[in-house]
């Protein structure tokens, strides 16, 4: 009797197997990135006036291969092909959110916050997910449902070597601080950051590319990060995942858990917070 991938995949959900497995992906997705980085890379701009390079399409196209061949048959939404071909009319069940390089500008700019995004969903939330930062070879994983968040520091390891797991440390978000500190988008004003953050409670804010924002809320460094302009769903759901599975929550605009699988994947107004 033949497994089906989504029983392939539960299974692998359930036993840690699929976080490991796409952390080795997400992590040669890095690898392959970092020689873009301060090089002068060629910049496009796509239909949304959003910068694209070859990084993110070579970067996709590595994460795409990898997971075809490790779960066949299962849906794939990722950034630059819907960019390319139009976002699929609705979501399976089970599907996957790929941003292959989250926080483009900056990495024009050679900032560090940029990071490779892979997330695994479920019935329309994140079960499963990757965040990795290539400047500064770090990964945020989820591990099995219900255990926790793990973080390493995944330096000058070969490729295929991701799931040595002894290096990967838990991570949990810390209880709220008499003043709280939130991470902001850098396309906002001033005026509007410091109004965000004291809806949420933070008296400081700091401003921040990428997913990683998800990713420092969960290490307990940080509080909230609030959004107010249109994401993408690639854009949220592994740093979602990441910081739910550290103790975190992310909240829409109704006070309802952050769901998936919306109109064109696009998200409205969230809040990420900590404890």
């Amino acid at each position: 009797m033949t497994t089906s991938p989504t029983n392939t995949l539960a299974l692998d959900l359930e036993s840690g197997a699929l976080s490991l497995a796409i952390a080795q992906v997400a992590e040669d997705a890095a690898r392959l990135i970092l020689p873009y980085w301060r090089s002068d890379t060629a910049v496009e701009t796509k239909s949304d006036d959003s910068p694209v390079t070859q990084a993110d399409r070579a970067a996709e196209a590595l994460i795409l291969e990898r997971l075809a061949a490790l779960y066949p048959g299962v849906q794939t939404v990722a950034e630059e092909a819907v960019a390319a071909n139009g976002a699929p009319d609705s979501a399976d069940d089970w599907f996957w959110l790929i941003d292959p390089l989250d926080g483009t500008k900056g990495f024009v700019r050679g900032g560090e916050a940029f990071t490779v995004n892979i997330a695994l969903m479920h019935a329309g939330y994140p079960v499963a997910g990757v965040v990795t930062a290539p400047a500064t070879a770090t990964t945020w994983r989820t591990d099995t449902p219900g255990g926790g968040a793990f973080r390493r520091q995944y330096g000058e390891q070969q490729e295929g070597e991701a799931h040595a797991g002894a290096e990967w440390r838990p991570i949990k978000v810390r209880d709220r601080p008499q003043e709280g500190m939130a991470l902001l988008s850098h396309s906002v004003t001033d005026e509007e950051a410091a109004r965000l953050a004291a809806r949420h409670g933070c008296t400081r804010w700091q401003g921040t590319d990428s997913s990683l924002k998800f990713c420092l809320i969960a290490e307990g460094r940080f509080d909230a990060y609030p959004r107010s302009g249109p994401t993408s769903e690639w854009d949220t759901a592994a740093g979602q995942a990441v910081l739910e599975a550290a103790g975190g929550r992310v909240l829409a605009d109704d006070g309802q858990r952050l769901a998936y699988g919306k109109p064109k994947f696009l998200n409205g107004p969230f809040v990420a917070m900590g404890g």
